[in-house]
This record gives structure tokens, sequence and C-alpha cells, in this order.
């Protein structure tokens, strides 16, 4: 059984990526201290710059009392970073050797109590948890980008998990504005990577195919599935398909295409053709518009569809874990 720590004050982040800064900033604007450590050239300097990025839509969202950019300090040794904390998010690059190798020395120097969460997007817990002295506390919090704004993360224990520990970890990110969800069974890639994936290769296979272009793609999602995947997802969108009946009309009628092959399950091969055309289709729909424009423009339609989904789906939740 894990000793946990009472009270989560002090939060450390191990990795600072695209994810890692999210994190941090998310951290942050809820009032939290936090202490980050990476070993990269420059880490110090474009994390300032990803928090300092971040930190208008925070604001429009609302900071927690005492939230402030100067509760943030780096520590350049992973050791002295997570000495002293009550919470460590490790965000390391997703290769499992490396976040295994990382996650046990965090483990070997975090303090008693404290719970370890990684970010990983595919690798199972049970896996990162192998070489750790206190797999116990060790569980996996996948979120999604922008993690300062996103608030769905799914939390998965591994073989040796404490009940206790996840359950922590549920109570602390429920704390913070997110939407844990706890998902009881292992898997590569959790809940939410797996359908994206799916989606993602029948997107490539239609490029590849030629039949239809990155923004024709994109377009069809944008006004089309993604409306109505915003507020219900795709099983209810497609109970609301079967009329008064609701589903169970819609899986008598629509069921039978399901053996059409309409879907090609395995993924493309990566060519550089069908590269040169998904990183040219990409370009052209984003001419003129920098990365850092684009995530101004995707924050502030972020923003606004969180109050829309509050307004229309309020306290949504599944079993009471969402």
């Amino acid at each position: 059984m894990a000793e946990l720590t009472n009270e989560i004050k002090k939060i450390a982040v191990v990795g600072t990526g695209v994810i890692g800064n999210g994190w941090i900033a998310r951290f942050l604007a809820q009032g939290y201290d936090v202490v980050a450590t990476d070993p990269a050239e420059g880490a110090e300097g474009r994390m300032c710059a990803a928090v300092e990025h971040a930190w208008p839509a925070l604001e429009k969202m609302g900071l927690a009392e005492g939230a402030s950019q100067d509760r943030l300090h780096f520590e350049s040794e992973l050791k002295q970073a997570v000495a002293d904390v009550d919470f460590i998010q490790e965000c390391v690059p997703e290769r499992e050797d490396l976040k295994r190798k990382v996650l046990a020395d965090i483990d070997r120097h975090a303090k008693q109590g404290a719970v370890i969460a990684s970010s990983t997007s595919g690798i199972v817990p049970s896996t990162l948890q192998a070489d750790c002295q206190h797999p116990e506390r060790v569980i996996v919090a996948h979120p999604f980008n922008p993690v300062y704004l996103i608030p769905l993360v799914e939390l998965v224990g591994g073989q040796k998990t404490d009940s206790a520990v996840i359950e922590q970890a549920r109570k602390f990110y429920d704390s913070i504005q997110m939407k844990p969800l706890v998902i009881s069974t292992e898997i590569e890639g959790h809940v939410g990577d797996r359908l994206m994936e799916a989606i993602w290769r029948e997107a490539l296979h239609l490029v590849n195919d030629g039949v239809a272009t990155t923004e024709e793609i994109d377009a069809s999602i944008v006004y089309g599935p993604g409306l109505r995947w915003a507020l219900m997802g795709p099983f209810l969108t497609l109970h609301l398909a079967g009329g008064d009946q609701g589903m169970r009309h819609m899986l008598e009628q629509f069921g039978p295409a399901l053996k059409l092959p309409w879907t090609k399950l395995e993924a493309p091969e990566l060519t550089d053709e069908l590269s040169n055309r998904v990183i040219e289709g990409c370009e052209h729909q984003t001419e003129g518009q920098s990365v850092a424009e684009l995530n101004k423009r995707r924050d502030e339609f972020l923003i606004e569809l969180l109050e829309l989904l509050e307004k229309y789906w309020p306290a949504a939740n599944l079993n009471g874990r969402l």
C-alpha cells in the first residue's frame, strides 16, 4: 500500500517539450509552485517562452488565486528537481527505453508519498513501472495538446499500481479543472489516441490514393462530424441518427454496412511521395500564417468552445468518472 502525501503543494515536470510545457502552464495557472527539468540545451528559454505564450489564454479562462509565472523554477539536475515535490509529471520523448530509465531515476530520488505520472501517449503503465523500486505509485496520465486548455486526461494504472494512487491522481486532476477518465484496462494507445489513430490512418490512405487533399479531408471533419463530436462523441451522435428508437434502429438499419470494405485498418507505407503530399498540403493550407498565429487562433476557439460545451453539456460524466 502506497503512503501518499496528504496535500499536493509543489509539482515537478520532467521534460519540457510541447506536452511538458503545457502541463507547466496549467499547473502555474492553478496556483502551484512548479519546478521543471530538461537536459536539452536551451530548454529553459523555450519553456519560458511557451508559458508566456499560453498565459493570455489562461487569463481568459481564469487564473487561480496566487497563480503566477514567477512560481516556476528550472533545475538542471533531475535529482534536485524531484527530491522535494509532491507530484511528478514525466513528459520525456516517447521512447520506451528512455521513459523507463527516467521513471526509475525519478522513483529513486522522489520523496516517499509523491505520485509519479507519465504523460505517455501509447506505452502501458506496467511496462513503464517495471524498473521502479516503488511501482505502486507510478501511473499513466495522458493529456491532449494543448494541455493548458484541453481538459481530458486519461488515467491508467499498471499491474503493480496502488488503486489509492489512481484515486488521489483523479482528485488532483479534477481539482485543476481537468476531466480525468479512469481507464480500467491497460492497452497501447489508451482510448483517445486509438480513436484518433484510426482516423489518421484512413486520412493517409485517402491522400495516398488521390481521393482527397489534406485541406479537403480537414474540411470534411471540421464542417461535418467534428461539429457533432465536440458535443456528443461517436456513440451519441449515431444514437440520434436512429430517430426515435435511437441506437437500436441505427444498428438495425446501418449495422450491415460495417461489413462493407469502406475502411483500411492498416496504415499505408509512409513513402517519400506520401510524406511530400501531406507536408505540401499542410503548408498550402497554412500559407502566410505562422505556427504561433495558428496556435493563438486555436486557443481562442477552444476557450469559446469549452464555454459552449459547459452550457449545453454541463458536468458531463461517465459513471461519475468525468
